[in-house]
């Protein structure tokens, strides 16, 4: 199959196809860390005017769409972030014009978030500890011609235990102190064991 990973500058789905023997490729604005001659480094939608695809999985910025997000909307906040609403509007906007695109077989990912209201709620929900990586990370999957993933290897998710007794997964932990981009990019990534069943089960 023709498939494109959008929203992904890591590459980490898009080789896993790869390894698969598909015709895979990644796209966003950010420039790829492997592969640059397997990578789009432009808008999604420019892509997709000129090319055809049977297959897209795509990671749309959350930002704006997370329930962690929903309290910079609050009052008190407006003077602070005065676009905030605008802001998930658009985001909104970018996720569904994705669900929308005129291709076969599509697989939205995002954490929990507005658009279970916005417009549907997830077909699944997934852990990457489900799939062999020990995290926790509740993300939702919104399908079309696709069937659910089903966990691979199930192990336990690991915690940093704050002294107040507070739980904080580990890869958000050990993210916490990294530069603002550097933190967005390493929160961004597809973990190793979902990018794998996603290639075995879709591919």
């Amino acid at each position: 199959m023709k498939i494109l990973i959008a929203c992904e500058f890591s590459g980490i789905v898009r080789d896993a196809f790869l390894r698969h023997g598909h015709d895979a490729y990644s796209c966003d604005i950010l420039p790829t860390e492997s592969k640059p001659e397997r990578h789009f480094q432009e808008d999604i939608f420019e892509v997709l005017k000129r090319e055809k695809f049977d297959l897209m999985i795509a990671h749309p910025p959350c930002t704006y769409l997370t329930v962690t997000g929903n309290k910079w909307m609050k009052p008190e906040f407006s003077e602070r972030f005065p676009n905030r609403a605008q802001q998930r509007q658009e985001a909104i906007e970018f996720f569904l014009k994705l669900a929308n695109a005129p291709i076969e077989k599509i697989a939205i990912e995002n954490p929990v978030g507005i658009i279970s209201t916005a417009w549907r709620k997830p077909d699944q929900y997934i852990h990457p500890y489900q799939f062999g990586d020990p995290h926790s990370k509740k993300t939702g999957l919104w399908l079309k011609n696709l069937p659910l993933l089903k966990p691979t290897k199930v192990v336990e998710p690991e915690f940093h235990i704050y002294k107040d007794g507070r739980r904080d997964p580990i890869w958000h932990f050990e993210s916490m102190n990294l530069p603002p981009l550097e933190r967005m990019k390493f929160r961004s990534k597809t973990f190793a064991g979902i990018a794998e069943a996603m290639s075995n089960t879709w591919g």
